[in-house]
């Protein structure tokens, strides 16, 4: 939903007229409070408030920060949920009853109240597999699950991605640059920790997957696609990992994230669906007549990781990389820096700082210690990942 939350307070007031509406930059900006997340259930809970921002706006939506954000039950028990910055709010693993009903409370930092419904608690159960499918195009990604119980019916799924990347070329050398030789740029090779070779890169869904067994014999989905990769996709340079998670919502919230899908994600021309108005299940208390973006869910979580690895996949499926133009050359490494007096030659020193891509030795005098360089984006995976490997990266 990230990409698509800063756009959702005109579909909230949206009706089905198939006229195009032009927006004046001079009209006045509604800013809605927009709420996104699950009160987890045996599990840390995460909320994520931000508000809508105008159309012609270059930003997306804002963080509300300042907020206080609790989680309390029909029976009267609250639970606070921390600010962890960004309009982002945690809070400690909640152990919540089956039987208990529960509603989020948000005080925003100017007063405003909201709260959602009270809302059932509804448990996963495990995913049965995540599986994996070679197509034409690329790796299809897709879930099987199933309740025993025949009670869960409603599935909605996002996942996080993650996967390793790695420079067109390993520096193995950090230069500190001295700006007035002699003497020379020091030169140390790299720890461990400021290794810039192999970094790793994450990212979520950004679309809105839904399931329903509702109208079938059993509560079984069978084959949910989560997500296609390409076959020339740089995340299957290496290795790749997806993590899905699982949530069992209501027949109410369903309905309300498939509206939400057509209206963020169908809409294209006259004879694609026109924008609905959004009813979710959150109120401003304070003005009754403010709309509030978001649909609160209650239930425990059900998690599934897979890891996919280069070796297992066609050897014909060859990755782009931004790494096409990069090249080793001695003169990204060499600044020359001339004397004003006529008995000193040239100096040369290190332009691009910690760059360097050591062990070659060149036969030549205006590179000190000989060795090749490139520009950042060659050498430095942590411009585009982090270098720390992931907890669970095995």
């Amino acid at each position: 939903m990230k990409k698509i939350l800063y756009i959702l307070f005109v579909l909230a007031g949206a009706t089905a007229c198939k006229k195009q509406l032009n927006i004046a930059p001079s009209a006045k900006v509604t800013s809605y409070l927009v709420v996104d997340g699950n009160i987890s259930s045996g599990d840390s809970t995460t909320i994520t408030l931000r508000r809508t921002v105008n159309l012609d706006s270059n930003s997306r939506a804002n963080p509300e920060l300042g907020a206080t954000v609790a989680v309390e039950s029909a029976g009267g028990a609250s639970y606070k949920l921390n600010s962890k910055g960004g309009g982002v709010y945690v809070s400690a693993p909640l152990n919540l009853s089956s039987g208990e009903k529960y509603s989020l409370k948000i005080t925003t930092s100017n007063g405003g109240k909201y709260a959602s419904d009270f809302v059932q608690v509804k448990n996963s159960p495990p995913i049965d597999s995540v599986r994996t499918a070679i197509k034409n195009d690329g790796l299809q990604i897709s879930v099987d699950t199933h309740d025993a119980s025949n009670n869960s019916k409603y599935y909605r799924w996002e996942y996080t991605e993650t996967y390793q990347i790695q420079s067109a070329f390993e520096s193995q050398i950090i230069v500190v640059k001295n700006d007035s030789p002699p003497p020379p740029d020091i030169q140390t090779p790299r720890t461990p920790e400021k290794k810039v070779y192999n970094c790793w890169v994450s990212d979520t869904s950004n679309s809105i997957i839904t399931g329903s067994s509702a109208k079938l014999a059993a509560d079984k989905i069978s084959d949910a696609p989560m997500a296609l990769i390409t076959a020339n996709s740089e995340k299957l340079r290496l290795r790749y990992s997806i993590l899905v998670k699982q949530y069992v919502i209501t027949a109410e919230a369903f309905n309300y994230f498939e509206l939400l899908k057509k209206n963020t994600e169908q809409i294209g021309g006259i004879f694609d669906p026109q924008p609905s108005e959004l009813t979710g299940n959150l109120h401003c208390l304070s003005n009754p007549n403010e709309p509030v973006i978001g649909f609160v869910t209650v239930g425990q979580v059900a998690q599934k990781r897979i890891f996919v690895d280069k070796a297992n996949l066609p050897g014909n499926w060859v990755p782009e990389t931004p790494y096409g133009s990069c090249q080793l050359n001695t003169l990204l490494y060499a600044r020359k820096v001339t004397s004003t007096i006529p008995t000193i030659p040239p100096i040369y020193v290190n332009e691009v700082n910690d760059l360097i891509y050591g062990g070659f030795q060149l036969a030549v005098d205006y590179a000190p210690g000989g060795y090749l360089a490139s520009t950042p984006l060659c050498v430095d995976c942590t411009l585009r990942g982090t270098n720390k490997k992931p907890s669970f990266w095995k």
